[in-house]
């Protein structure tokens, strides 16, 4: 028996909040999550997303707003009512049980017919590559397989949504990168609308369709990884999403059109109507700066910077400086393969910077 696909459902939130007395945890938060979407929840400890999750899931006090799901609100619905399956952090299994009966426990609660039961639950464990293990108890395999177990117990149910609390968390690197590949391959084989909360951003970035951005109970930005990665709104997506350089300054009008122009009269020409507000911030990434060779020059509508060297650290595909510019460091990425040269702390080093990667920031 093959596990159909489901049909994916939406979930949508409005003006959802939620305080403990006066410490505001979730503040007004807009959302709509298509059906059969991948969507990540990503930011920092504290900032508001395994909340979020529960809530959605149903677990502790009922926000202010409205939740919905397949366009059924369900603010103040109990979980049990709500058709969702929550995989969570640290797997939750029976250590007494078998892997089947782990699997099977929420099917027997629902008092399904034992026939049905075991069609399903042997299906679930095809899915998820476990079928062998079945006799086997939670203790008695690896972490990746324990996973496994967590996803064919969530699944079996047949929820209209699943929810995923860092799951990888406690996997080492390379397991993490291959189970969140599993993770994805798997719904995107039974088509069913999946949340996935991390603090990671390389793992949002390689298993979300879309995600949102929170810090502090805000939602601070919701798109593709791309979008965010390249057009984040303020300053914290921007460093949260990778490294970014920020120099602070104002945008002015000239006759040459909109300028960005720092304390120490570093000046970005900017592309289109860029002038605002009266300060903001200058965004750029450290591998948008190309440091020019000796026979090198900037090509037309370059910008070039000139620095010193204070520091460098080798990543191995890369080598990060650290250039002293004006009243700043800024970061510089540059490419390495066997046999290039590094250049010394302390040197001297002409930068290229195209002004169209530059991204101006409001706060």
């Amino acid at each position: 028996m093959a596990m159909t696909k489901a049909q994916g459902v939406s979930v949508t939130l409005r003006n959802i909040g939620l305080a403990f007395g006066t410490n505001v945890v979730l503040r007004d938060i807009d959302l709509d999550i298509e059906p059969g979407e991948f969507f990540a929840f990503l930011g920092p400890s504290g900032s508001g997303k395994s909340t979020l999750l529960r809530l959605i899931a149903g677990f502790g006090p009922a926000p202010s707003g409205e939740l919905s799901i397949g366009g059924q609100n369900v603010t103040h619905l109990a979980p049990w009512k709500r058709r969702v399956g929550m995989v969570f952090q640290n797997y939750a299994l029976w250590p007494h049980m078998t892997v089947r009966r782990n699997v099977a426990f929420g099917l027997e609660e629902r008092k399904l017919p034992t026939a049905e039961i075991r069609k399903r639950v042997q299906a679930a464990l095809e899915v998820v590559g476990l079928s062998e293990y079945a006799d086997r108890r939670p203790a008695q395999l690896s972490g990746g397989q324990q996973q496994r177990v967590a996803l064919a117990r969530t699944i079996v149910v047949e929820p209209r949504v699943l929810l995923l609390d860092e799951p990888l968390s406690n996997l080492d690197a390379s397991l993490r990168v291959r189970m969140r590949r599993e993770i994805r391959e798997l719904q995107q084989r039974l088509g069913i609308t999946t949340i996935f909360v991390t603090h990671d951003q390389e793992e949002a970035n390689t298993i979300a369709d879309r995600m949102a951005v929170l810090n502090d109970g805000i939602l601070q930005q919701v798109g593709s990884p791309m979008d965010l990665y390249d057009r984040p709104k303020n300053r914290f997506v921007a460093q949260f999403l990778g490294t970014a350089n920020l120099i602070a300054g104002t945008l002015v009008e000239t006759s040459g059109g909109s300028l960005f122009r720092s304390s120490d009269a570093i000046e970005i020409p900017l592309a289109g109507g860029s002038a605002g507000k009266a300060t903001s911030h200058a965004m750029f990434r450290p591998q948008d700066l190309r440091i020019l060779g000796r026979e090198e020059t900037i090509t037309q509508g370059e910008l070039l910077l000139t620095g010193s060297i204070r520091d460098r650290e080798f990543l191995g595909n890369l080598i990060r400086y650290s250039v002293a510019l004006g009243e700043r460091d800024i970061l510089v990425d540059d490419g390495h393969q066997m046999g290039s040269p590094a250049y010394a702390v302390g040197a001297s080093i002409e930068m290229a910077l195209d002004p169209a990667q530059v991204r101006i920031l409001d706060a």
